[in-house]
């Protein structure tokens, strides 16, 4: 038995090099990475994908993980843990061939190379056919892991364990409307058609010293993470220590970086505060799904950085650094301005109140690619007519429309619903956290985060995989997905902004 636990441990802490290896070259692709080098890279990424699943899948790894189960019951209880997790994980990945796994590496490697092309150039026709590559090897995917009912669940278990079709359709086709709803009234509400946008630009050195001090109030260290830059914002992990973030200080929209700087950290502290010790370099050091990853950044991004107290502090920061651009710009100026409701056509621009009707147009539109309800050459023309009937704008470009996301050329398909499931339980959190500390927006509002950083990593962070993330969101908030907490909490403060 203590052959077989070495073994499986020596084997978690290399698959974790691995990828941590992967996530730089990954990371240097999209930042620093001259544009000629895609191809080897995509050849380099494909061979460490291919080598990192051979030895997931391998029969010496299954048979030590067999023998190990079949002697559960004299394991201690964080070795039985990490077997039963580990053992579902490597069942799940021997079902897909090494081939295939290398395969799907190099093509969108090459894709991303081609969607930056193709975003650059607003030319949808540069990206189709690695596009379509992309979906037939879903679909092979979908094929390999064959998870109960609908195909795109195979998808989508990848990123949120236990979720459905079924349940997002469901919550989903519950959410759209009442988002749509909420759309509408303010949209004809007095205070909406008086608004005017605020325009300004801050220069990079500026936005670069406000991101710092951001970083810096929320405790991200400095000494165990980065920030850089890339076309679209991201967070990585090369190692426990070792988190980059992204933003992009050339982006339209107000205060862009800032927000992106804020909701990249948001991952990132997630990231260096998951569960380590004895479970470090195991597969229960990770996040449970990337709905709880994306709960973390929302959170921070809208319940946090979009609130008045938070404003009651940044403001005078804001015209410090900028003082001739933020000339009159008081809390209660700032608090409005970064709160418009604003249809947009960019999703990571978007407001908080159609962000994830932005996110489910893109579900939907997954769903008929998988269900070949539509072609990959009727995309754009299909995505128009969405979120023309969902914000009532219609974009000009395929830049502004199909191309904005990186996330098809990564093969992607079934991380979009996260972004909304990870806003709902943001919701749900920043309900609970402010119902056991009433006097948090105070603290808000003198820059000091302590609280809900020692709060999160007392009931998001501890637990990695040793619960699922509904379970998280139920031992937490004492209930599972609940998205009329989103919507009522949408309405408090957006009828109250808008006066309706």
């Amino acid at each position: 038995m203590k052959e077989s636990l070495d073994f499986i441990y020596k084997e978690q802490k290399e698959l974790s090099h691995f990828g941590g290896i992967a996530a730089l070259l990954g990371w240097d692709q999209m930042t620093y990475m001259p544009q000629k080098g895609s191809g080897e890279r995509a050849e380099q990424l494909s061979m460490i994908s291919r080598l990192a699943h051979e030895r997931v899948i391998s029969d010496e790894f299954y048979n030590h993980l067999k023998k190990l189960d079949e002697l559960s019951n004299t394991l201690t209880e964080k070795d039985r843990i990490i077997v039963t997790k580990l053992k579902e994980d490597v069942e799940k990945a021997r079902k897909v061939p090494s081939a295939f796994v290398e395969k799907m590496s190099k093509t969108t490697s090459l894709a991303y190379t081609a969607w930056e092309e193709a975003r650059e150039k607003n030319k949808f026709s540069l990206f189709a056919p690695h596009l379509e590559k992309i979906i037939e090897l879903e679909k092979q995917y979908c094929d390999y892991i064959k998870l109960p009912g609908h195909p795109y669940n195979s998808l989508l278990d990848d990123y949120e364990e236990g979720m459905t079709v079924d349940i997002l359709r469901k919550e989903f086709g519950a959410l759209r409307p009442q988002l749509v709803e909420i759309l509408k009234k303010i949209t004809t509400s007095a205070v909406y058609q008086k608004q005017q946008p605020v325009k300004m630009k801050l220069g990079v050195d500026q936005q670069k010293e406000l991101c710092s001090i951001l970083l810096k109030q929320m405790k991200l260290p400095a000494d165990r993470s980065r920030l850089d830059v890339s076309t679209h914002p991201f967070t990585t992990t090369m190692a426990d220590d070792d988190v980059r973030i992204t933003t992009n200080y050339e982006r339209e929209g107000l205060l862009s970086s800032f927000f992106s700087t804020v909701h990249e950290a948001g991952h990132a502290l997630y990231e260096l505060g998951l569960l380590k010790g004895e479970y470090k370099n195991t597969v229960i050091s990770d996040a449970p799904s990337l709905g709880i990853h994306e709960s973390q950044s929302r959170l921070w991004e809208n319940m946090i950085a979009r609130s008045k107290p938070f404003w009651t502090y940044f403001a005078p920061m804001f015209n410090k650094i900028a003082p001739d651009i933020c000339k009159g710009m008081n809390k209660e100026v700032w608090y409005h301005a970064v709160n418009q409701v604003r249809p947009s056509f960019i999703r990571v621009e978007a407001d908080e109140l159609t962000y994830c009707l932005h996110v489910i147009l893109r579900f939907e539109l997954e769903l008929d690619l998988i269900e070949e309800k539509i072609t990959v050459a009727e995309l754009p023309q299909c995505w128009n007519e969405k979120i023309t009937d969902f914000l009532g704008i219609t974009p000009k470009t395929d830049t502004e429309g199909v191309l904005q996301d990186m996330h098809w050329s990564g093969g992607d398909f079934g991380y979009f619903p996260t972004y909304a499931i990870g806003t709902i339980y943001a919701s749900q959190l920043f309900k609970q956290f402010l119902k056991e500390h009433t006097t948090m927006r105070k603290k808000i509002s003198q820059g000091n985060f302590t609280a809900i950083l020692n709060w999160l990593s007392e009931h998001v962070y501890q637990y990695g995989r040793l619960m699922t993330a509904d379970e998280i969101i139920k031992k937490t908030c004492g209930e599972g997905l609940n998205s009329k907490v989103f919507v009522t909490y949408l309405k408090e403060k957006y009828y109250l902004l808008y006066e309706v």
